[in-house]
């Protein structure tokens, strides 16, 4: 926006100096070029505002696809949260499990400790009351059935001690492996959900950089519709400015035709033929662009060259090709600094792009004097001398009437 504000500010600076300076011929010719420039200068803004309007669309684009990740973030986000509710649950159930089945191996614990002791009290009074019990036993058994069933009972009371006691081995080893199991179950879910608690960090952290992105493309794309809306505003102002320089040039017209009616004189223009022109730059005879159509050598410029372009190299002289008054002497945006000479009766010459302007407007300047230097100023592609002549209002060909 700051290129597009020098190049309106140096637009309206320009016309205002053209259309407040004096003489028919400068008048004709200052405004002509002002709407040459104003015209390149709506191009120009057109196609930069043509490049905001794609970077707009890019960034829309971009603020769709961002938002687009964003939401399928937040998805993820839900979808991880979910999850990790799920996990805590299983985690619960299985902390309960693990307590209920440690609450199971301490019972067969107890349940085994306490056949043991019983088992042991058992064998201890049969130790120490061993051989008198046992014959005391023997001795009031009233037959040899009750004898054989009162060692059959001794035999199944220790049966069943070894069996108990087996059972109970048992079932302490399965509710042991159990625990075990559920503890590895445990731990696992544990692991799963440490995971699934990074996972949700990480989207986290990346929702809140898109976020962040998000944020970054809607003031890019904030700014860039600021841009838009300027260039279309400086797009309408140099339409205005021509609007106004075309009107103008139509008021001078009618002015210079009614002063010459007033005088009663007929206006004619010089004959070209007439008028010994000196080539403008002594130092170089290459002409690297003849009058006419052709391919636009750079952007803005134009592709009907309405002068020769002479190549030299910076800072080399530039004469005037006849004598006559400086009319113009000054900068444009296409033409770079430029200078005009008046040579009467209609005929003028141009000599655009210098690099150093060494007249200034109103001066007499004789055959050969030197009036600039060769540069590059404006539309240009390389230190050169553009030289035209008009005639009438037209521009010639230079080569009919010059030469090296």
């Amino acid at each position: 926006m700051k290129i597009t504000g020098r190049l309106r500010s140096r637009t309206a600076a320009l016309a205002c100096g053209l259309l407040l300076g004096g003489g028919a011929v400068f008048s004709s010719y200052a405004t002509s070029v002002e709407i040459e420039d104003a015209k390149k200068q709506v191009s120009a803004l057109e196609e930069e505002k043509k490049q905001v309007e794609d970077t707009l669309n890019q960034l829309e684009s971009l603020k769709t696809d961002t938002a687009a990740y964003v939401k399928a973030l937040d998805g993820n986000l839900a979808k991880l949260s979910d999850e990790l509710k799920q996990l805590e649950q299983r985690i619960g159930e299985k902390e309960n499990q693990i307590e209920r089945t440690q609450a199971q191996l301490e019972k067969a614990r107890e349940a085994e400790k306490q056949q043991y002791s019983a088992m042991k009290l058992r064998i201890k009074y049969m130790y120490e009351n061993g051989q008198t019990s046992f014959v005391e036993m023997m001795m009031d058994s009233g037959s040899v059935s009750e004898l054989l069933n009162r060692g059959e009972y001794v035999s199944q009371i220790a049966e069943y001690d070894r069996r108990k006691l087996r059972e109970y081995g048992e079932i302490k080893d399965e509710v042991a492996v159990k625990e075990q199991a559920l503890n590895e179950e445990h731990e696992s879910l544990l692991a799963l959900q440490d995971t699934t608690r990074a996972k949700q960090q990480s989207v986290k952290r990346l929702m809140a950089s898109k976020q962040e992105e998000l944020a970054a493309v809607q003031a890019r794309i904030a700014t860039a519709q600021n841009e838009l809306d300027q260039y279309t505003a400086d797009i309408k102002a140099q339409e205005e400015q021509m609007k106004r320089i075309e009107a103008e040039m139509k008021r001078r017209e009618e002015e210079a035709r009614k002063k010459a009616e007033e005088a009663g004189k007929t206006y004619t223009v010089s004959n070209l033929g007439n008028i010994n022109f000196k080539w403008p730059c002594p130092s170089s005879s290459r002409i690297t662009s003849n009058f006419g159509d052709r391919e636009s050598p750079t952007e803005g410029a134009s592709a009907n060259h309405k002068g020769m372009d002479i190549g030299a190299g910076t800072g080399a002289d530039i004469i005037a090709a006849a004598a006559g008054q400086v009319v113009i002497s000054t900068y444009s945006y296409s033409a770079g600094n430029y200078i005009m000479i008046d040579h009467g009766g209609g005929v003028s010459t141009v000599y655009m792009h210098c690099s150093q302007l060494l007249v200034s407007e109103g001066a007499n300047v004789t055959q050969g004097q030197v009036i600039a230097k060769v540069g590059s100023t404006g539309y240009s592609t390389g230190p050169h001398l553009h030289f035209g002549i008009r005639s009438g209002g037209n521009y010639v060909d230079p080569r009919n009437y010059v030469s090296p």
